[in-house]
């Protein structure tokens, strides 16, 4: 192996190019060459083929900073049909690239998009996501999915039946992916921002985060210290969450909750979603779960239950919502996702190495000897069908009652978040925020300079 490809797709993530630095650094001492695919899947269907050569003479470029959020080559939600025109297409830019192998940095829609290319040469996956949710409670668990006909017999209705009602930290396969820990990070310090804005104006705030069908964001920012926490895996029942709300209320004069943007209804329906649209990789965009809840809310408790307290002020301004939003797909990555966003990159480069094909790089955990990285088959991850299920929550990680993690769930986030910001974060933050010279020196884009380097076929 001499040569190989690399590229991101899809959403961006802090820690994308943490995971490049791994993959250059580790080509670097394979002495290997790496050439990077600008704007994913896009870039190898383009007739020029954009790319940059990313270890000239075996050393990575300096504009290559694992320190830096996003990603320098580029990143589009353009996919791959099987069976379409497109993979001749991509199959001879291979060739005229000289490519021996691709890495694909990404999630589960980044896995259907490589599978037409590992039908003619090696391509693996290093993960990405915020939503931690590429991979697998347990090695069984796609086995659990179930599909029965839906009501007006057009389509089925998927439904997962956990078979296991305990599971260990070991079990897990993939335990964080690149990028969750910050974007946790954004969210536990923007609730503790806002909290002090609902103490003092007694109020109750409504944050929404990321996570469409899995609740591992919403689940860490239980550091923030929010009062409830509501997760897509488990329906919001409205009676219980009122009365919660109340007795919060009551006590501190302020409530903060957290509800990630898939919740849903006891029937199924999800909360935000009531004039769903797509995005371009066909997900959901959600219209606002956080607005949706204010709704609901506000029609429930009484106004009176509001002036006793805020006199001489309207009751619906007792309620305010905020969206963190892109914030949390943004910025420097914090240390535990640099390290092993960096890990997961060699680990795909050795992968390659070694003839493995279809496989993705892992991070697994164990309380005996910490983290490492491993791999498994990316058709392991598929379910009798052959879809890809986003992970879930686990029932065992979540307190249902209490609408807080349950001690399980405690237990996972420790590993990632015990030191996870690293002293040269902080630092970082201390002499480069307010740095005088950002007064007077515009941003300096890393496109500006990659654009120096790009070459085309």
């Amino acid at each position: 192996m001499k040569r190989i490809g690399i590229l991101t797709a899809g959403g961006d993530t802090p820690a994308l190019n943490a995971t490049i630095y791994g993959a250059v650094e580790r080509a670097n001492n394979m002495r290997v060459e790496i050439i990077g695919i600008q704007r994913g899947y896009a870039g190898l269907l383009d007739e020029n083929v954009p790319h940059v050569h990313l270890n000239p003479l075996f050393t990575t470029i300096p504009e290559l900073d694992p320190c830096l959020g996003g990603t320098l080559i580029g990143s589009s939600r353009t996919y791959i049909e099987p069976g379409s025109p497109q993979i001749d297409v991509v199959k001879r830019n291979f060739q005229r690239l000289n490519l021996d192998g691709l890495v694909c940095i990404g999630g589960d829609g980044t896995i259907n998009g490589m599978q037409p290319i590992a039908e003619f040469t090696q391509c693996v996956l290093a993960p990405k996501t915020i939503d931690n949710d590429l991979g697998l409670n347990y090695l069984d668990e796609p086995n659990e999915w179930e599909r029965r006909p839906a009501n007006n017999k057009q389509g089925y209705i998927e439904s997962q039946g956990y078979g296991r009602t305990r599971m260990d930290l070991e079990d897990i396969i993939n335990y964080a992916t690149p990028g969750y820990a910050t974007a946790v990070f954004v969210v536990a310090q923007s609730i503790q921002r806002l909290r002090t804005t609902a103490e003092s104006h007694r109020r109750i705030g409504i944050v929404e985060v990321m996570g469409r069908q899995s609740g591992y964001i919403a689940l860490g920012a239980a550091y923030g210290q929010p009062d409830l926490i509501l997760i897509p895996e488990v329906p919001v029942d409205f009676d219980e969450l009122e009365q919660r709300v109340r007795q919060f209320y009551r006590l501190q004069q302020n409530v903060v909750i957290v509800v990630g943007e898939g919740v849903r209804t006891m029937d199924g329906t999800e909360l935000g979603a009531s004039t769903p649209s797509y995005d371009p990789a066909g997900n959901i965009r959600y219209d606002g779960a956080a607005d949706a809840l204010e709704a609901i809310l506000l029609k429930r408790i009484e106004p009176e239950f509001f002036t006793n307290i805020r006199t001489h002020e309207p009751p619906d301004s007792a309620f305010f919502t905020r969206k963190i939003g892109h914030t949390q797909r943004g910025g420097r990555p914090i240390l535990f996702d640099r390290f092993y966003a960096s890990q997961l990159g060699g680990k795909a480069v050795d992968l390659l190495a070694a003839g493995e094909n279809n496989a993705i790089a892992t991070l697994q955990y164990s309380p005996q000897r910490g983290f490492g990285v491993d791999s498994i088959s990316a058709n392991k991850l598929r379910d009798q069908w052959g879809e890809i299920h986003p992970r879930c929550v686990h029932p065992t990680m979540y307190d249902p009652h209490r609408m807080q993690p349950s001690e399980f769930g405690e237990e996972y986030l420790k590993p990632i978040f015990t030191n996870a910001i690293g002293w040269d974060d902080v630092e970082f933050m201390r002499a480069e925020l307010f740095s005088p010279g950002n007064l007077s020196t515009r941003y300096q884009s890393v496109n500006t300079d990659i654009r120096k380097r790009v070459r085309y076929l």
